[in-house]
């Protein structure tokens, strides 16, 4: 021992102090005899128990936080951080029981190797995960932030970690900053790929520019931490650095044809339809070969898994590998690395020999470096200062791979205990700040804007917006048919967002792939057989659009669990201002006029949209919609819509809609108005003596209200279509919903396509007879009927709802969701089939 050092002893520890604040444990590794029948030396004296028990206890700890923060819209994320850090020196470790028994010395090397282990499977998922594509196509705005958020936070990070420095009385290394300034500037994309999830903003234009900067920030981060390992490791050498940069380029550019050649090799000879375990088992064993070869090149083995995952081509094999190991990765694998960064903060002393206000300087300018770095870039670009607050917050995701650089930093003695705490309870306080900021700034009162948006308020010719939902390939001839017909010309031009709902089953990966007509589309999150259908249904939409020059199609697949599937398609009308969601009804028809299967998850999704929709919304029952194409090029056909019309703003809604499909050449429209007749009124006044007395004058004036707008619009409609032969209006008179249902049988039996109103929100007393009983509430009264007449020909019927202001606790239907180890929902993932979009 050095003159230099001294040493003291401190229960069983020995501590041997040295210079530069260093110090040394020793301990001797006792074997105490214990009185039980199995066996005679105390199991908690041993690596693997001690272990056990702490991942046990960092797993139960951060469920219960996660269950705390979930209200409060906080990741996972932010849960398992918290658990690591109450378990530390600073909370529940000052507590000797918990100091010797759950976290001692000896038990700390093999949670750090296993926590090596957890974060390197986990940088292979992350490859695996991330999608370069958007990189190619990456605009403007996107490339602003990702240079902008990498300069400002790198200059940041060098300027913190020197005010720090400037007041330590022992001088940590100045390497500290290298690591400050590249955890200030990673954005991490797993973490902002489900917090833009969670916060159901991942396929608007500012979640895929948040998502395509977050790519090139994962990635230059990488290359700097490289660097900065190498530069550190060959005592600040830059000539060392350089071999290694090269040596990983050379693995990576040798080695990603080479694998991808392989697993062709394997697809082509392999007997079975998908992806056996055997070929799993091979490429996780080549996870371990990559970490190998990057730690001979001076190098973290995270780096050679990160760059493995992605030489993994995208697709059913991709999706595979994430379906069968990251819920054992992130679950089982990863919580150490919390486990450890707790260990290593201590809040206790966080304002140890520093001024309060220096450090709350100091997290709050870490924490605000990439919010002004993305505020500057939107300013510039004259963007909406609301969007940039909410771009810079979501550009300040930090997550696992941030704890990663910090952890390695600490490792090779960059910062001491206190300015690692510092810089934790920043990211901690980061990941807070997301959730409630952004949805402030994209709260609710969005809907406010579709408030003139109903098609009963625009004008016949006025462009249109409809998001055309399809399950698969059997709803797709109806749905295409039902946009022929809804007059698409370069006057009255039509934006269809085609959606393809598809369940999330498993772990898709969060991505944006975005596709040219001429290539092919690699959704990477779909079987074969699921991606065939997807193609197919992108490629029909696409000959929509070529046969009407008047449409503008925009294909996207969404995948999502059914139990939220309405919330990402309500989000994706609302950033998309769209005048109306057309979704197919979940039951099918047989060539007989029956039913041959009902989807209940369908009719869940159909449901909690009708709830919940932020504009009107279509529900289109397929009975025998041909395709009338055909018609418009000077065929006979006709495609013949009737449109009932009782009361209410559904109905004006409905005849809106049926207005402007009526000027589609071959469509013929009959609006047939039911009134009350004498007996009729005197029944519909005497309903109003029924109630209480507070609501009488209120149900008076509020049904004269409608009236008297069901009249307007009716003038307006009949006074602007006097002229066109192939509109026809009919009154007619009834007292009663059986007089209604007999109208229709008798005289309006022979259509192609009905049009009603749902009648959400409101009583009609002429038809109060029909809504007695009903096994089909989304139809409302008069779809219903019209779908259990006994037709001559049975017709396609199309219920139409205007939407209504829905308050945060509106009614949402549930069902049992997909949900990962942590108890969370799955992650939806939306591929975009077109060109890329830049946002704002």
């Amino acid at each position: 021992m050095s003159h230099s050092q001294e040493f003291y002893t401190k229960g069983k520890y020995k501590i041997i102090y040295g210079m530069r604040n260093e110090f040394t444990i020793c301990y001797n590794e006792t074997k105490p005899i214990v009185n039980n029948y199995w066996q005679s030396v105390n199991p908690m004296m041993k690596t693997l128990p001690i272990f056990l028990l702490q991942l046990s206890v960092a797993i139960a700890i951060g469920r219960v936080f996660m269950i705390v923060l979930r209200p409060l819209r906080q990741p996972r994320f932010l849960s398992q951080l918290l658990a690591g850090v109450l378990l530390g020196p600073g909370a529940l470790g000052i507590s000797g029981r918990v100091a010797n028994d759950l976290t001692p010395f000896e038990g700390s090397m093999f949670l750090e190797t296993m926590a090596n282990l957890g974060v390197t499977f986990y940088m292979f998922l992350v490859g695996l995960e991330m999608d370069l594509t958007p990189i190619q196509k990456m605009g403007k705005t996107a490339l602003s932030v990702a240079i902008s958020g990498m300069l400002l936070p790198l200059a940041a990070g060098v300027g913190l970690h020197s005010m720090a420095l400037q007041r330590q009385t022992v001088r940590a290394p100045e390497m500290g900053a290298y690591f400050w300034s590249i955890a200030l500037s990673l954005t991490s994309f797993p973490d902002l790929a489900r917090m833009l999830s969670d916060l159901k903003l991942m396929y608007t234009d500012l979640g895929k520019t948040a998502l395509t900067a977050a790519v090139v920030n994962d990635l230059s981060c990488w290359c700097l931490l490289v660097v900065a390992v190498s530069l550190i490791n060959g005592e600040k050498e830059l000539y060392v650095a350089i071999p290694v940069l090269v040596g990983m380029t050379i693995f990576w550019f040798s080695l990603r044809p080479l694998i991808r050649k392989i697993l062709r090799y394997i697809s082509a000879t392999s007997k079975e339809a998908t992806t056996s375990d055997k070929h799993i088992y091979f490429i996780l064993s080549l996870v371990f070969l990559s970490g190998f070869v990057t730690e001979l090149c001076g190098a973290h083995s995270i780096f050679g898994a990160f760059m493995f995952g992605l030489m993994i081509p995208g697709g059913e094999l991709g999706t595979t590998i994430m379906d069968k190991v990251e819920e054992f990765v992130v679950g089982i694998l990863l919580p150490p690395i919390f486990l450890i960064t707790g260990t290593r903060t201590n809040i206790q002393y966080i304002f140890a020999d520093y001024s309060v206000g220096l450090v709350i300087a100091v997290v709050l300018l870490a924490s605000s470096a990439k919010i002004i770095s993305a505020l500057l870039v939107c300013l510039y670009l004259k963007c909406p200062v609301r969007d940039g607050l909410a771009l810079g917050v979501l550009m300040n995701t930090k997550g696992v791979l941030a704890l990663i650089i910090l952890n390695e930093g600490r490792n090779m003695k960059g910062f001491d205990q206190q300015t690692f705490s510092w810089i934790v309870v920043a990211i901690a306080f980061m990941t807070a700040i997301i959730g409630p900021i952004v949805s402030y700034t994209h709260k609710s009162e969005r809907h406010l804007k579709y408030m003139d948006r109903h098609l009963e308020k625009c004008k016949i010719e006025a462009p249109i917006r409809i998001l055309a939902c399809v399950h698969s390939t059997r709803n797709l001839s109806a749905m295409i048919t039902l946009l022929e017909i809804s007059n698409a010309t370069r006057k009255s031009p039509v934006t269809v967002f085609a959606v393809h709902l598809v369940e999330l089953a498993g772990r898709a990966s969060a991505m944006l792939i975005f596709h040219d007509k001429d290539k092919t589309a690699d959704t990477g999150h779909t079987c074969s057989r699921e991606k065939a259908e997807a193609e197919q249904i992108v490629s029909a939409f696409e000959s929509f659009e070529d046969n009407n020059h008047g449409a503008t199609v925009k294909p996207l697949t969404a995948v999502s669990p059914y139990a939220t599937m309405h919330e990402d398609v309500n989000h994706f009308a609302l950033d998309k201002i769209a005048n109306i969601i057309l979704i197919p009804f979940h039951r099918r028809s047989d060539p007989v006029g029956g039913w041959t299967e009902e989807n209940v998850q369908h009719k869940l999704v159909n449901q909690n949209l009708l709830a919940t929709s932020p504009c009107s919304i279509g529900l289109l029952v397929d009975r025998g919609l041909t395709s009338f194409a055909e018609a418009q090029k000077g065929t006979q056909q006709e495609c013949r819509i009737a449109m009932l019309f009782v009361e209410g703003t559904d109905d004006r809604e409905a005849l809106a809609y049926a207005w402007r499909m009526a000027g589609t050449p071959s469509v013929t429209l009959s609006v047939i108005r039911f009134v009350p007749g004498k007996d009729g009124l005197e029944f519909m006044e005497n309903s109003g003596d029924n109630e209480e007395e507070p609501d009488i004058f209120t149900a008076m004036f509020e049904r004269e209200t409608q009236k008297q707008l069901d009249d307007d619009y009716i003038n307006q409609f009949r006074f602007k279509t006097m002229h066109d032969q192939s509109i026809a209006y009919v009154e007619i008179q009834v007292n009663s919903g059986d007089q209604i249902v007999s109208a229709i049988s008798s005289e309006f039996y022979d259509f192609d396509l009905y049009v009603v109103g749902r009648g959400h929100g409101s009583t009609s007393q002429l038809t109060a007879g029909l809504s007695t009983w009903s096994e089909f509430p989304e139809l409302g009264v008069m779809g219903e009927t019209l779908i259990s007449m006994n037709l001559e020909t049975p017709a396609s019927v199309l219920v139409v709802q205007q939407s209504h202001p829905v308050s945060s606790g509106s009614k949402k239907f549930t069902s049992n969701s997909t949900k990962d180890v942590f108890g969370n929902k799955g992650v939806p993932a939306f591929v975009n089939h077109r060109k890329s979009v830049d946002g704002f």
